[in-house]
């Protein structure tokens, strides 16, 4: 049936006469025909992006793909092999920005958002020849001939649909949401994305005296890791159930997790006429903003007559700080939900650029730059107790290497709380390999799921995403298959303009 080749440990070419008399015989074709009225099995490839080169993980997957349509089709079904191209996100913007010697979306701008979306789209098929070579070479099959393109129009309607059907269920809501931000790309990034960029670093955190209000020369004590949050303050926490302490220290009166005095005063440290107290007491206790900017710019939002108060939950602990937690609801998930509970007016005095705003005294200045000038103001002022550094992981944006940030955007959701129960269900029918992964890893993510923000602030690839694989039988799902809209734009026939909402 096959050549001859001049050597039975010649691997490589024994696989390129197989890879040959496939394509001169239609073989692929063949075995699709054979199954024709069959029961159908669907595999739908999630997506490549064709601007980057395929590497050894791709050729994996792939070849891990292939198993399950070629078993299914030796099973006696008609298997749909649909391949595909993940045509937008991110790393295209940034693979054109290079090339065009642009930096950041004022210059993407500047450069005209319609030729950049047209060098995007162009971009995409770079690499396409090398990724048909590779597939081809590791015998995989699939219909790239007829492929899904997520660019498409009917594509990007498919996703409308999907979204029309989640509205009517009453899933899809406009919230905001504390994500981590890339201020240099201008969007945020997933959990996923954002593992793959921490960095080791050494900072330094800062405990501050907070002048409680009504009271002379008395002060809560506060701890913060990030000293930019501070002009953004709008409330303290402590935790009601643990015991606190006010007394007298080097000529002022001092409020402050009992446990944590002699950690940030020092060891053996003498303090006078203390008492102790458990937390809920401080409750709505009002104290002085650190910034006289702070008052001029907490007028006219929302609540703002609750600002500058102690408030309580159990997120606070004793084992690091003071007890007692800076509130910033702009830059937490924990300080937003806590904000939000106790209807602290939220305040934002950091752009979408990451500075600083006009109203600070630090206009312009990126915030960890800020750093240094803020401590270095509550200094001079009497405000900073101490500034410890202290080594810990950060992370960066695995694209560009910024310094993320975590920041309240305006986003929608999709409400998967709502659908614990079924996933969870739904979940327990899949026969899982190894079984072990049902009950952890992807049991315990569905356990502690969270509403899904779709939002995204970009350019290109505000229309489609990366599908993931999709396989399943009559009556039966074997897989997964998510449209994760990133958020999609409000044209229907041809996604060239920037968009954050759907």
């Amino acid at each position: 049936m096959f050549e001859k080749v001049s050597t039975a440990l010649d691997f490589q070419a024994r696989e390129r006469e197989v890879i040959k008399f496939w394509n001169e015989n239609n073989i692929f074709k063949k075995s699709m025909d054979q199954r024709a009225g069959a029961d159908v099995w669907t595999f739908f490839d999630g997506p490549p992006t064709a601007n980057g080169k395929p590497h050894i993980g791709h050729i994996e997957t792939r070849a891990l793909k292939d198993l399950f349509p070629r078993y299914w089709t030796m099973k006696g079904k008609s298997v749909t092999r649909k391949a595909g191209w993940d045509t937008h996100g991110l790393p295209v913007e940034l693979e054109v920005e290079k090339a065009l010697g642009l930096d950041g979306k004022e210059q993407i701008e500047a450069y005209g958002i319609e030729p950049f979306i047209k060098k995007c789209k162009e971009s995409v098929w770079k690499y396409k020849g090398e990724w048909e070579r590779m597939s081809e070479r590791v015998g995989y099959w699939a219909d790239m001939e007829n492929p899904y393109i997520t660019y498409d129009n009917d594509y990007i309607e498919s996703e409308w649909w999907s979204l029309k059907k989640i509205a009517e269920k009453g899933l899809l809501y406009k919230g905001h949401k504390v994500v981590p931000y890339c201020p240099r790309c201008g969007t945020a990034l997933s959990s996923h994305e954002v593992s793959q960029g921490y960095k080791e670093v050494k900072e330094r955190s800062a405990v501050v005296r907070f002048k409680v209000k009504d009271q002379d020369n008395t002060y809560i004590y506060a701890w913060t890791t990030t000293p930019w949050t501070l002009p953004s303050n709008v409330a303290l926490c402590v935790n009601p159930d643990e015991t606190y302490a006010r007394f007298d220290y080097d000529g002022r009166t001092i409020i402050m997790g009992d446990a944590l005095i002699e950690k940030v005063l020092g060891e053996g440290v003498q303090v006078c006429n203390k008492i102790t107290f458990p937390g809920i007491e401080l409750k709505g206790l009002r104290y002085e903003p650190l910034f006289d900017f702070q008052y001029e710019a907490i007028k006219g939002v929302d609540n703002e007559k609750n600002a500058w108060t102690v408030v309580c939950d159990d997120y606070v602990t004793m084992t690091d700080g003071t007890g007692v937690v800076h509130q910033a609801p702009a830059f937490g998930e924990d300080d937003a939900r806590v904000g939000r509970e106790n209807h602290i007016p939220f305040l934002q005095l950091v752009n979408a650029r990451g500075e600083m705003t006009a109203v600070t005294r630090w206009a312009g200045v990126f915030v960890k730059k800020a750093d240094p000038m803020i401590l270095e103001d509550l200094e001079k002022e009497g405000k900073l107790v101490s500034a410890p550094y202290f080594t810990h992981d950060y992370p960066f944006c695995w694209r560009c290497d910024t310094p993320l940030i975590y920041y309240a955007r305006s986003t929608w959701f999709i409400r998967m709380t709502a659908l614990r129960d079924n996933l969870l269900k739904n979940n327990n029918t899949v026969n899982w390999y190894p079984d072990n992964i049902r009950e952890g890893r992807f049991g315990n993510f569905l356990e502690n799921v969270i509403d899904w923000g779709l939002s995204r602030e970009r350019y290109w690839g505000t229309c489609a995403s990366a599908a993931r694989s999709t396989w399943s039988a009559p009556g039966r799902s074997f897989g997964s298959w998510a449209t994760s809209t990133a958020s999609p734009c409000r044209r229907t026939s041809s996604c060239t303009g920037p968009t954050s909402t759907p």
